[in-house]
């Protein structure tokens, strides 16, 4: 189901009334972390273990989840007040950013580019990014695979106005694509692995070579300023999953499987795709980060220049 803006904003007010939210963050005895997360990836393991919350409660702290249908859902309501700690891919945060979101880079996971793809029926006529002029491309407007779609038309030769945008979350565009309502559809891992599956929708081209394709730890400012102490516990449970995911990629499917409503192939499928390997953002990451702001701003999809180095968490992960 589509979530409209306004309903979404009244989520997002209603948590922020909620008495028990940032209040307890800013100093309160029983302190609480509000993690947001998707509904897929590390965060969401680590949801399912249950160890973080043990780990928190050694140092005072409990933990709060919030689940969203993409990045940029999930770092509006980090705007908002309403998470103080989440996971997205490289685009999200550079418009947060340019929105004046007091959000901070606090680690990264490898690159992993065969993680998105732009996708079209297995049918289609189309056997080219080139192929794509004047046809309709459906993605979710702000997340990472915005970034693959300008890249990909850029190396064949078009630019971003040469297709038309259709702004659809993944189950809208999943929807979108099975109809035919669209021409492709650019999209990441699990929602990728499972329409190669489920409806062998074909590659058309996914990001190696054009794009890193970075997942990113973020925080609010208060959270980053206040409690390094949690944060600090927080990687290195990340890490923990990190580790467990990559040597045993079966299990790990096989507990993500019931949460997300995906079938353990295709997830296996999607976790062999991805890297693993949390750590601290260095000047590359920063540089290719920085690249995707400047090179958004040239297109006016974001309203100002923004520099990332501004807002990214100084030491270790």
């Amino acid at each position: 189901m589509k979530i409209t803006r306004r309903a979404f904003t009244a989520v997002v007010a209603g948590a922020i009334a909620t008495p028990l939210t940032h209040v307890r963050l800013a100093g309160a005895a029983d302190k609480v972390v509000r993690i947001g997360y998707q509904k897929y990836g590390t965060l969401v393991l680590l949801k399912g273990k249950g160890t973080l919350e043990k780990k928190l409660e050694s140092i005072g702290y409990t933990v709060e989840w919030t689940e969203f249908p993409g990045g940029p859902q999930l770092l509006e309501a980090l705007n908002a007040g309403a998470v103080d700690f989440g996971s997205t891919g490289e685009t999200p945060p550079i418009f947060a950013q340019a929105a004046n979101a007091p959000l901070v880079y606090i680690a990264h996971e490898p690159p992993a580019p065969r993680g998105e793809a732009i996708l079209v029926p297995k049918d289609s006529p189309i056997k080219s990014v080139a192929e794509l002029k004047g046809k309709k491309v459906a993605f979710n407007k702000g997340s990472n695979v915005h970034y693959l779609l300008v890249k990909a038309l850029e190396e064949a030769g078009l630019t971003y106005d040469d297709v038309e945008s259709s702004f659809l979350a993944p189950a809208d565009g999943r929807a979108a694509f099975e109809k035919g309502a669209v021409d492709a559809w650019v999209i990441w891992d699990p929602f990728q692995a499972a329409a190669e599956v489920a409806v062998e929708a074909r590659e058309l081209r996914n990001g190696e070579g054009i794009v890193p394709n970075h997942q990113f730890y973020l925080g609010t400012k208060a959270l980053v300023d206040g409690h390094a102490e949690a944060i600090d516990v927080l990687i290195d449970a990340i890490s923990e999953i990190d580790e467990w995911t990559k040597s045993d990629t079966a299990a790990a499917a096989a507990e993500l499987s019931p949460s997300v409503g995906i079938p353990k192939p295709v997830l296996v499928k999607a976790l062999e795709r991805q890297s693993y390997g949390v750590k601290s953002l260095d000047d590359t990451v920063v540089a290719q980060q920085q690249n995707i702001a400047d090179t958004f701003f040239k297109l006016k999809l974001i309203p100002k220049e923004v520099t990332i180095a501004d807002v990214v968490r100084k030491g270790k992960a």
